[in-house]
């Protein structure tokens, strides 16, 4: 019954768009051409997490001026939360698509900031191709990758997140924490877990709700006498799983786990959406889309 509710929303807004197509269907498609960029991330009740979609933002107005920028978040409670009688926050992407639609906009090059092709991305994928299909909404519709995606996307973003690391003292070694997933494409972190070794044996990954976790890594902090541990989030924002899963002084957080083991730790509360060199490869996968969606007819 998960997905119930999307697929009716999504539906309706299907059959809405459809009617208001009527009239064009009935004396040709006159509209000109008119694109737009969607970005679509899980989302973040946090300041501190939509400081970094923020980040991201302005990079992507800087490199597609004069194109429309919005967003949609793919998480369902992060949209009950940020909901209010006063306030307009990102809908779902599928109510997203359909007012780009119904403003006159044709062409949309749609962007996951998810870090592997996972549950939520798999949605977006099927709202896209629904979307994509509909006759006279959108002429044209395409989809950017999430950051994790392929042999070379990690093979880059093992490089980008140690690159990343300014300040690591040495002998530190350095943890990214991951969601984790029962999808099969939690693969992706373990795949990640081998890129980094290939460059740097004391990069760890450990995941919140899927394998490697972090009872996977502790028995190897131990093994390699490691003192003190840099976090990191594997995440586009640094939002509640980095400041509770990660970070936080309970005492089944990765931070308190690891220094009950007398290892040192050190949180880095920062979004990869607001990290340069990482963030950098999710607007090179934005620029693959709106490439594709330049050469589609």
């Amino acid at each position: 019954m998960r997905h119930m509710k999307p697929l009716l929303s999504l539906f309706a807004f299907l059959l809405l768009l459809s009617v208001q197509a009527a009239p064009a269907l009935a004396h040709g498609d006159a509209r000109p051409d008119k694109e737009a960029i969607l970005l679509v991330a899980f989302g973040s009740s946090m300041p501190e997490g939509q400081k970094a979609l923020k980040a991201f933002d302005a990079q992507a107005r800087a490199a597609f001026p004069g194109i429309e920028v919005r967003w949609a978040w793919t998480s369902r409670i992060i949209r009950d939360k940020l909901t209010t009688a006063k306030t307009a926050h990102p809908g779902s992407p599928a109510l997203a698509l359909a007012q780009l639609a119904e403003d006159g906009y044709t062409r949309v090059a749609v962007q996951s900031l998810h870090s592997i092709p996972g549950e939520e991305f798999t949605d977006l994928e099927e709202t896209v191709k629904r979307f994509g299909g509909m006759p006279k909404g959108l002429r044209a519709i395409s989809l950017g990758r999430p950051l994790l995606s392929t042999p070379e996307d990690l093979k880059l973003a093992a490089k980008a997140l140690l690159d990343s690391q300014a300040g690591r003292k040495e002998g530190e070694a350095v943890l990214f924490m991951g969601h984790g997933t029962e999808h099969p494409a939690n693969a992706m972190y373990p795949a990640m877990q081998y890129q980094l070794w290939t460059l740097d044996p004391t990069a760890f990954v450990a995941t919140v709700e899927g394998a490697p976790a972090l009872d996977d890594v502790l028995p190897l902090l131990k093994r390699d006498h490691i003192r003190s541990v840099r976090l990191v989030p594997l995440m586009a924002v640094a939002g509640d799983h980095a400041h509770n899963d990660m970070a936080g002084k309970e005492e089944d957080s990765f931070a308190s786990q690891i220094k009950a083991l007398g290892i040192q730790t050190t949180p880095v509360l920062r979004g990869l959406a607001e990290t340069p060199a990482v963030s950098a490869l999710w607007l090179e996968h934005l620029r693959d889309a709106v490439k594709a969606l330049k050469e589609m007819k």
